[in-house]
C-alpha cells in the first residue's frame, strides 16, 4: 500500500522509522525483493560531495554608527571583491570571485590561491574576516568608509545560496589535444592520458530521483553539515535529454538551487577549492532523502554504478567550441575502477567529487533521521520533468 511523507514523518517521531543509504538499499533487493522492501523502508538517503561553482552566500553584517550605504559601494572580504547591488547592509560572495590583485592566467598556468570559496570556508571555520568598504555617502548615509572584521557568530544573517548545486549526471573529461590543458575538470593530459568525472554515481540524488518525483520547490535536505532547503530548480536544469528506459539521463540533465543557514554549517562539508589554471570554487556537501512512497521510486533508488552512462567529452576542442561532439559512453562502474577504454584506448580515470564523502554524509542524514532530527519536506512545486518541453538553451549572440 502506498505510504505517504506525513506517515513516514510519524513513524520518525515515533523512532520506528526504517531508513538505509542508497548503497545499503542495493544490497537489500537481493536479499528480501522489492515489495518487501516498500513495506519496510520508508527512507533512503543520496549524498554527494565534490567543486560546485554556481555557490556563493550573502550577509547582513548590521549598521554601523554612523551609518554607511554599502548598497552600490564597493566591498571586500578578505580582499576578495563581493557584490553589493542589493541593499545598504546586505553583500554577496560568488564561489569563483578573485582578488582584484590576483594575475588570474597572466602567468599561465595560474594557481588561484585564494577567492570566495576560501572566504566561505574561513567563515564557516570560525576565523575573522576582513570587510573593507568605500561607498559614496547619503543623507541617510553619511559614513564613507569602513575597515573591520568581521565573524560569523557577530553578524546578522549568513545564508549559503546555491544556483546551481548537484548535477544529474556529468561529462567525462578528456583532452585529444597534444598538449596540457587546464580546466574545470581539472588537470587534462595530452592524447586522452588521463580522464576525469564528477559525480557520486549511484549515491547522487538527482539518479536516485531521476524523474523529480520527490524532490521538487521546498525538499528539506542536508547542506554542507546544516539542514538546507532545495528552494528551486538550478540554472541550466536541462530535463529533457536522452535517458535509459529506467529514466536515467545519460548526459547532464537536471540541477537543484539550495540554500539554507551558514551559521549551521562547517568546513567538513564546505570547503574552497583553488582549480590549478582554472579559477576557485566550492566543493559542497549535499544530501538529499528520498520517502519510499512506492514501488516506482523504490526501483528507481536500486540504480547501480553500472547503470549510469556519462558521455566522454573532449575538452580541448569540442567543449569550449561548443561543437556538441562526444566521443563515446562509460558506466560509473568502470569510472571508480580507474580505467576506461574510449575508441579503443585505455584511460586512468580520476573522480573530482569524493565518494567517501558522499558515504559519510548520506550516513549523516540516515542518523539524523533515525534520531528524530530531520523530518522530511513535501515539496510544494514539482521540477519541469523530461516531458515538459522546458530545455536549457544556449545564449543567442545579437548585434
Amino acid at each position: 500500500m502506498p505510504k505517504t511523507i506525513s506517515e513516514i514523518n510519524e513513524r520518525i517521531k515515533k523512532g520506528e522509522a526504517v531508513v538505509v543509504t542508497a548503497e545499503e538499499i542495493i544490497d537489500l533487493k537481493e536479499e528480501k525483493g522489492v515489495k518487501k522492501i516498500v513495506e519496510e523502508v520508508d527512507v533512503v538517503t543520496t549524498a554527494t560531495f565534490g567543486p560546485m561553482c554556481s555557490s556563493g552566500a550573502y550577509f547582513n553584517i548590521g549598521h554601523t554608527k554612523p551609518k554607511i550605504k554599502i548598497g552600490g559601494g564597493r566591498a571586500y572580504l578578505n580582499d576578495v571583491p563581493v557584490y553589493t547591488g542589493i541593499a545598504a547592509m546586505d553583500i554577496y560572495i560568488g564561489a569563483t570571485a578573485l582578488p582584484d590583485d590576483d594575475p588570474r592566467n597572466k602567468i599561465h598556468p595560474g594557481e588561484f590561491r585564494y577567492g570566495g570559496g576560501h572566504v566561505i570556508e574561513d567563515l564557516v571555520s570560525g576565523k575573522d574576516v576582513r570587510l573593507v568598504v568605500s561607498a559614496y555617502g547619503t543623507d541617510c548615509y553619511p559614513r564613507r568608509t569602513l575597515e573591520t572584521l568581521i565573524n560569523i557568530k557577530d553578524i546578522n544573517e549568513a545564508v549559503l545560496l546555491n544556483p546551481r548545486n548537484a548535477y544529474q549526471n556529468y561529462n567525462v573529461a578528456v583532452n585529444t589535444s597534444g598538449k596540457t590543458i587546464y580546466t574545470y575538470m581539472g588537470l587534462l593530459h595530452p592524447n586522452m592520458a588521463n580522464a576525469t568525472y564528477c559525480s557520486s554515481g549511484q549515491l547522487s540524488p538527482l539518479l536516485n530521483d531521476p524523474l523529480y518525483k520527490t524532490i521538487g520547490i521546498g525538499t528539506r535536505i542536508f547542506l554542507g553539515g546544516g539542514i538546507g532547503y532545495v528552494y528551486f530548480w538550478g540554472t541550466q536544469h536541462n530535463p529533457g535529454v536522452p535517458r535509459t528506459d529506467k529514466g536515467v539521463p545519460r548526459c547532464p540533465a537536471g540541477t537543484l538551487a539550495v540554500c539554507g543557514d551558514l551559521k549551521q554549517m562547517n568546513r567538513e562539508f564546505l570547503r574552497g577549492v583553488s582549480m590549478y589554471g582554472y579559477g576557485v570554487t566550492l566543493a559542497v556537501g549535499i544530501g538529499v532523502p528520498i520517502p519510499i512512497l512506492n514501488e516506482e521510486i523504490l526501483e528507481y533508488t536500486l540504480i547501480r554504478d553500472e547503470d549510469i552512462y556519462a558521455p566522454v567529452v573532449d575538452y580541448s576542442e569540442a567543449y569550449p567550441y561548443g561543437k556538441g561532439e562526444v566521443l563515446g559512453e562509460v558506466n560509473y562502474k568502470d569510472l571508480k575502477s580507474g580505467k576506461i577504454v574510449v575508441q579503443g584506448k585505455e584511460i586512468k580515470t580520476s573522480g573530482l567529487s569524493s565518494y567517501a564523502k558522499a558515504r559519510e554524509i548520506a550516513g549523516i542524514l540516515k542518523d539524523w533521521i533515525l534520531k528524530g532530527k530531520f523530518l522530511l519536506t513535501q515539496p510544494v512545486a514539482p521540477f519541469p520533468g523530461h516531458e515538459s518541453g522546458y530545455k536549457f538553451r544556449p545564449l543567442v549572440e545579437r548585434r
